[in-house]
């Protein structure tokens, strides 16, 4: 049983910035209700190979911190949840809200579910994976990722065949604890909070705003986060870089930068931060993997300003020999089972023309779309991108001009890991630095 402690946060986004925050005041003993939109928590880490700048494994990292999440007894999970309205204690009870979460039918019993995966199994349905950038399948009941926590499925109503078309149940009839509930309904669930963290995280640009580089609809012209999964292990080809179109080896990689950033003309005027570092990182490991493999970058500038980050690059060029252009890609254009790059190198003044077996692009950052959603609900400011404001960025950088709400991780701005984690670790001491106030306070009060 959960215990209840007087005061708690609730936590909005339960990537590695939601994660850490939680972790950080409950592990201080205070109560922690963290919701997450999407079935299991982890967020856009969980799709990630290998970081930056020392090629640790990403999951290695990041499971130990989802399942210690998963089990605390001070953090409350509401996943496959939304929080739909925010309210403020009137006037006179101090600081603190009323929140109503939205809880998505499962259609499963998570109570009774073992996460056997037998369910998965059984199920006739394949369709594109959302988790997979689209270059794997999943089931209509399906999870996320083989480390999901929970560890509990959610079927897709929009394909699975019973919704649909009132056929299959095969998922009811294999499922060995009668996990299975085609009648669930949603939930709304009313509760106290004391202090409130934003840690919606981030979305990258749609190919489909980017026609100079295929418009989404080019073959074998993916994003930078499709290419993760291509490198992970536990990704739709386990790991093997394969071209989508016909799963060959590509010998040629082109990774385009700055696409849809620092473009103030066409997309977006400022700089997505990351990009130049996690790209190095996947040219170097396409190369520890198709030995024989070319790797090209074209770039506007090198941007790697973090600790041994201009070190981590420069030994991509020079130990791995990715070969890095500077200047901008003007078009891409599909033959004979190539996707031609043209584009100019500006240090030698020359037009250039590669003939590349994959590409891999870069999009702009852009805020979650529920950032700005919950911007309007509680009253705070945003920049004209979407992106949330602090109350001061220099000197307040998780605070905002609300009392007891604070910002976490990307909610802000494009942010590599450790930033995130750093600044997530700063709006839970200012959430307990709150709350030790008010305990003094009421402790003062009583005597």
């Amino acid at each position: 049983m959960k215990h209840d402690p007087p005061l708690r946060t609730l936590i909005i986004g339960a990537g590695i910035a939601g994660m850490q925050a939680a972790l950080e005041i409950a592990n201080a003993g205070y109560g922690v209700v963290l919701v997450e939109r999407l079935p299991s928590i982890g967020g856009r880490m969980a799709q990630l190979s290998e970081t930056f700048p020392t090629l640790d494994c990403a999951q290695c990292i990041l499971t130990p911190r989802t399942v210690e999440t998963g089990h605390h007894p001070l953090i409350e999970l509401f996943t496959y949840s939304q929080v739909k309205d925010i309210e403020p204690f009137p006037a006179g009870e101090g600081t603190g809200f009323r929140v109503l979460i939205h809880r998505h039918p499962a259609y499963v019993n998570w109570d009774v579910c073992t996460g056997c995966g037998y369910c998965q199994e059984k199920c006739p349905v394949r369709v594109d994976s959302e988790f997979e950038r689209n270059l794997g399948k999943r089931k209509a009941i399906y999870t996320l990722s083989p480390q999901a926590v929970p560890n509990k499925p959610v079927i897709d109503r929009q394909h699975c065949i019973f919704f649909q078309r009132g056929k299959c149940r095969a998922c009811e009839r294999f499922c060995p604890t009668g996990a299975i509930d085609y009648t669930q309904e949603a939930q709304s669930v009313e509760i106290e909070v004391h202090a409130i963290i934003l840690a919606t995280g981030y979305e990258l640009y749609d190919l489909s705003h980017l026609p100079e580089y295929g418009g989404g609809r080019m073959a074998d012209v993916i994003d930078a986060l499709a290419f993760e999964r291509l490198l992970s292990a536990s990704g739709p080809t386990a790991g093997k870089i394969l071209r989508p179109s016909d799963g060959t080896v590509p010998r040629e990689v082109v990774f385009i930068q700055c696409a849809g950033s620092r473009d103030p003309e066409r997309h977006l005027p400022y700089c997505s931060k990351i990009c130049c570092m996690y790209a190095a990182k996947q040219a170097m490991l396409y190369r520890h993997r198709v030995h024989d493999g070319q790797a090209y970058v074209f770039y506007i500038d090198i941007r790697a300003a973090g600790k041994r980050y201009d070190e981590f690059t420069q030994r991509a060029m020079e130990e791995d020999n990715v070969l890095y252009l500077r200047g901008k890609v003007s078009r891409l254009m599909r033959k004979d089972g190539k996707v031609y790059v043209l584009g100019a190198d500006t240090l030698s003044g020359r037009q250039i023309e590669i003939a590349a077996d994959l590409v891999v692009v870069a999009p702009a950052m852009l805020p979650h779309p529920e950032t700005r959603r919950l911007a309007g609900m509680l009253g705070l400011p945003t920049d004209e991108h979407g992106w949330l404001l602090p109350l001061e960025p220099h000197l307040h950088p998780v605070e905002t001009i609300r009392p007891g709400v604070f910002l976490a991780g990307t909610v802000t701005g494009p942010m590599d890991i450790p930033e995130t984690v750093a600044h997530a670790g700063g709006a839970a001491a200012k959430v307990l630095s709150m709350f030790l106030h008010r305990t003094g306070a009421l402790a003062g009060g009583a005597g």
